[in-house]
């Protein structure tokens, strides 16, 4: 039996500040993978996660989620859905504090014992975040913002994760830590669709992956595939052997 395709592109074009960014990107992520997105800076990455998520619209193509086209719909909605992005660069509340940056993760539940029981497992994965709930986001270290970034996703109980370069600007330990974390979460169930430049780190784990190059798929196949191609990471991931 086929392993459900919980999120899918099909040939989605679209614009990012004016510019058309995606030429027809396709791509499927089945129940249970970590999936990695890769390539070059430019590539597209970042626009594609935003194209499925909402926060771009597809001026042609669709977007699919559980079986349900949710091509048009916004994409405040989506996270009850059970699609939750972390975008690139954390996007934290500096002014406000991590227990408050948190509980803005759980807007999508109405239960008070679930959203207690999602804030100690964050906590649980997060203990810093545990012990400095009370201070402001904005006098966390780059590393523990990522953590505060991933941990209010999960606040939302995501289906699926929407993982943008969670490694950028960490110090090789971070990086470990992260990922490590980022593996637990899908052993629990999440599905994880990753953009990572850095394709040593993505490739490591990943189940499979997608290479794009300025707007296109250009390769796809087994993460261990991918690592092992030498030629491909030298034409499409800027010589960072996996």
């Amino acid at each position: 039996m086929d392993v459900e395709i919980v999120l899918s592109a099909d040939r989605i074009v679209a614009r990012y500040d004016g510019i058309e960014a995606l030429h027809g990107v396709s791509l499927s992520v089945k129940r249970g993978q970590i999936v990695a997105l890769l390539g070059a800076n430019g590539a597209g990455k970042s626009t594609t996660l935003r194209t499925l998520s909402g926060l771009v619209a597809a001026s042609s193509g669709s977007v699919r989620f559980l079986g349900e086209d949710i091509t048009r719909v916004p994409a405040h909605r989506l996270p009850h859905r059970g699609l939750v992005h972390v975008p690139e660069g954390r996007r934290i509340f500096g002014d406000m504090t991590i227990k408050e940056n948190l509980d803005l993760g759980s807007f999508t539940l109405a239960d008070d014992v679930e959203r207690r029981r999602r804030l100690d497992h964050v906590f649980e994965l997060f203990p810093i975040l545990a012990r400095r709930q009370n201070g402001d986001a904005r006098n966390l270290s780059g590393g523990e913002q990522q953590m505060l970034a991933i941990g209010r996703a999960l606040m939302a109980a995501p289906k699926v994760l929407l993982l943008d370069e969670p490694s950028m600007g960490l110090a090789p330990q971070l990086i470990k830590e992260v990922m490590n974390i980022v593996q637990r979460l899908n052993r629990e169930g999440v599905t994880i669709l990753l953009v990572e430049q850095n394709s040593k780190v993505a490739l490591k784990f990943a189940d499979y992956g997608y290479v794009l190059k300025a707007g296109r798929v250009v390769l796809e196949g087994p993460g261990s595939d991918l690592a092992s191609n030498e030629a491909v990471i030298s034409a499409y991931l800027g010589g960072v052997a996996a």
